[in-house]
């Protein structure tokens, strides 16, 4: 026994028989095991891609249907398909961009039962869009990609993964973490696995883990319940509970007018409030919501067209927006009309005693608006209460608020309370936000000479990448919603079908073995970022007044693009070759060559064919020149015969 151990339990049995052959795939176009039963053994993969959110169902749909490519693997660590909209789940969640809108080109939804869909039934699109189309058996769940690295003589991706025991990929990182310290790592890990992928692909997406609550003292001594809201909790009993809110963005206008409802049943709910949004109305749903459900899916499946329609309007009244994102004298004056209506409407729908409060003192569309119409009624129900005292300290069971205010400022008069207070709490809800300034954290990428990308865009100034797809240095890796990315006035699907096609042109390259390796030029990515930061500077997200989780502290923007979605759509339609360094396979090159000769044959038959028609018109313009001066000449001797015999009548 100490002698097989000695040798290896694990190490392949001899040959049988003097005819073996070990089996040997030549190719690198599908997926195959390397190394058999060798402890160093692994699977190939030609294609991965970590994430099955949107931007991962979008790649994976370009792959198979419109490259025929199949031979691909989407990992995600969560143990469900659709990413933010299969993880958020807190009370009334749902998508202020219209459904019609928010769904892929691909694959048009006629049965949405409302304008603006609902997570759950977004969640349901991407399962129906998965089973439609063939994709759910490339994508594996519960499987957590930890760290890639460009192996240089091999010209492939080593990928690491873990997987998760189910539903422990569904936890935020803090919270695995501390599951691991309490229960030990096979309450979240199963085992490591090794693999190895020609092309990378990441669609992790900007809004992955929670923040915490930060250094607050007594944190941890609290004994009630504490849930981020995007991970939110539904064991928790709300009934006749006093909760307090901690943040004030899109989610928390969306769930916290539903704790005081008998679903919930909250005793009390207080929110924390760092500076007041600007929320403004949504465009109403055509026809109301109750046509819309009945009438909308028959017309959009029985009449052509209508749903394109529809789609492109909503399209083009978003780009109309972006005029507000300017800081020229036109955008300013389009603020100035539109902070008038929303203060106007704030205090149409919100108690007096808040009406300073919710006055924001930055501009409109200086950090994301929120789109509702039941946050600012909901405070005059006697059991809610807004508050921007900061949390100084949390006890057991209550929690200190104050002294001070962070809103309005200190220094300036207010009738706003400054003064510390503590109060019973016995849950505790987190809406403050996503960790969004190092993107792809904490996943571990290293580059052609063993760089670290998220270090790599730190020593450059902060997150960034070549159209927010590439980065110089690591070969045959693309980002789908990668840095400068996002808008503040369209979809973000649109977005990642645009970023899907322009990464799909190199990936397609490599996949069909003409080219080796591609990355971007540094001195296009550095130029391209120089000039996203430098328009950035102009517009009202840094000229506006405001603090938001767009930029961080020294003002570096990784998070919104400048330009609008035509702009990005060119962009991403019309690839500048030169920007990029290819490696292309001798398959490749002579395609290359192929297709150039055929492109200038064409040319020059077109170039022969226009002088060869110049020629003709020329010779056809010589003949009717002389065919006019001839019936000139003809009609003046006419004319000068009558002319002499009328001279003789005369």
């Amino acid at each position: 026994m100490a002698s097989m151990a000695a040798q290896g339990l694990h190490q392949a049995p001899p040959p049988q028989g003097p005819g073996y052959k070990p089996y040997r795939v030549a190719t690198k176009d599908r997926i195959y095991r390397r190394g058999g039963y060798s402890d160093e053994g692994y699977t190939y993969y030609p294609a991965v891609i970590v994430g099955a959110g949107e931007s991962g169902i979008c790649m994976a749909h370009k792959l198979k249907h419109e490259f025929g490519i199949d031979q691909f693997r989407v990992f995600d660590r969560q143990s469900g398909i659709g990413g933010t909209w299969y993880i958020n789940r807190y009370p009334g969640v749902a998508c202020d961009v219209p459904a019609v809108f928010y769904s892929f080109s691909f694959a048009p939804n006629p049965n949405w039962t409302v304008f603006y869909p609902t997570g759950p039934e977004i969640y349901d699109y991407y399962q129906e869009v998965c089973d439609k189309f063939k994709l759910t058996d490339k994508i594996q769940l519960n499987t957590d990609v930890v760290s890639c690295r460009w192996l240089k003589d091999e010209e492939e991706w080593e990928i690491v993964l873990q997987h998760l025991v189910p539903g422990a990929g569904d936890l935020s990182g803090s919270d695995r973490r501390k599951r691991i310290d309490k229960l030990g790592e096979l309450s979240v890990y199963i085992g490591q696995e090794k693999i190895r992928s020609k092309v990378l692909i990441s669609a992790v997406g900007g809004l992955v883990e929670p923040k915490d609550l930060g250094d607050i003292p007594g944190k941890d001594t609290f004994k009630g319940d504490r849930f981020h809201s995007a991970r939110w909790d539904y064991s928790v009993d709300f009934h006749d509970k006093n909760v307090v809110v901690v943040g004030t963005g899109c989610s928390a206008a969306q769930f916290v007018p539903f704790l005081t409802k008998p679903q919930f049943g909250a005793k009390s709910v207080t929110q924390v409030m760092r500076s007041p949004p600007w929320v403004v109305p949504r465009v109403p749903t055509p026809g109301g919501e109750e046509w819309w459900a009945k009438w909308a899916p028959f017309i959009f499946t029985n009449v052509p067209g209508v749903m394109k329609a529809l789609r492109f309007a909503v399209f083009a009244g978003a780009e109309l927006q972006f005029v507000i994102f300017g800081s020229d004298a036109k955008s300013e004056r389009a603020r100035k009309v539109m902070e008038e209506q929303m203060v106007k409407r704030m205090k149409s729908q919100a108690p007096a005693k808040y009406h300073e409060m919710l006055t924001p003192n930055y501009a409109i569309a200086c950090k994301r608006r929120i789109y509702d119409a039941t946050w600012y009624p909901s405070f005059h129900n006697p059991k809610m209460e807004l508050t921007t005292l900061p949390i100084t300290s949390i006890q057991e069971n209550s929690i200190t608020l104050g002294p001070g205010r962070m809103y309005p400022d200190q220094n300036i008069a207010s009738s706003v309370t400054s003064e510390e207070k503590t109060i019973p709490v016995d849950i505790i809800v987190q809406a403050n936000g996503f960790e969004t300034h190092q993107w792809l954290h904490p996943l571990k990428i290293a580059g052609d000479n063993g760089q670290d990308l998220i270090d790599t865009m730190m020593e450059r100034g902060g997150s960034q990448a070549y159209q927010g797809t590439a980065m110089d240095g690591f070969p045959n890796f693309f980002m789908i919603f990668g840095p400068n990315t996002a808008t503040g006035h369209s979809s973000v699907v649109m977005a990642s079908e645009n970023m899907v096609d322009y990464a799909g042109r190199f990936v397609k390259l490599l996949l069909n073995g003409d080219v080796k390796t591609v990355d971007v030029k540094k001195e296009a990515e550095i130029a391209y970022t120089t000039d996203i930061q430098k328009k950035l500077k102009n517009t009202v997200f840094h000229t506006g007044g405001c603090s938001s989780w767009y930029f961080s502290k020294d003002g570096w923007n990784s998070t919104v693009l400048p330009y609008n979605q035509v702009w990005f759509w060119y962009r991403c339609q019309f690839t500048r070759w030169g920007d990029w360094n290819i490696r292309y396979t001798r398959k490749g090159l002579i395609k290359m060559i192929l297709k150039r000769g055929i492109r200038f044959v064409l040319m020059i038959a077109v170039l022969i064919g226009l002088y060869r028609a110049r020629r003709s018109d020329t010779t056809m313009r010589d003949r009717l020149t002389a065919a006019k001066y001839i019936s000139i000449g003809g009609t003046v001797a006419l004319l000068d015969k009558a002319k002499q015999a009328v001279m003789n009548l005369v």
